[in-house]
């Protein structure tokens, strides 16, 4: 039933602004926007990481009726990340606040989070997960040799 990560959306008061923030993070351009004027999109859209998954961002005036503002909550999406550390450092260099510091969780087996507020007041996680290193490794087409 469940197939898959299909579109995280985020809110913003300025959307220009993270856009332009998300572009310098990611180090990539917003691949759609709507309405396409620039200067004032109702919608932007980043496709990032290895299974170009969606990263929307939404003008908060078209927020859901009775969506929180003003401080971070809900739910928290973890990306992964090769390097945890590295990539709390270039959050928090970019203006981002730390929500939660790095946490190793479980038995040792390179499980580990963290968390910022984006200067937009959205949470945004990052992980490292041995487990979705393991499942793009076995997507990855098996090499041949040749004797």
């Amino acid at each position: 039933m469940f197939r898959g990560f299909a579109t995280l959306n985020l809110y913003a008061d300025d959307l220009v602004a993270a856009r332009d923030w998300y572009s310098q993070l990611f180090g990539v351009e917003a691949y759609y926007a709507y309405p396409a004027a620039p200067a004032a999109p109702a919608y932007v859209e980043f496709r990032i990481g290895d299974d170009a998954d969606e990263i929307g961002f939404i003008d908060r005036r078209y927020a859901p009726p009775g969506a929180r503002t003003g401080s971070p909550g809900g739910a928290v999406m973890h990306w992964h990340v090769d390097d945890l550390p590295g990539a709390l450092a270039r959050l928090l260099e970019l203006g981002a606040t730390e929500y939660q510091p790095i946490v190793e969780h479980g038995d040792g087996s390179g499980f580990a989070t963290a968390s910022v507020v984006d200067p937009f007041g959205n949470v945004l996680g990052v992980m490292h997960n041995p487990h979705f290193l393991e499942i793009a490794q076995s997507r990855e087409p098996a090499v041949e040799t040749v004797s």
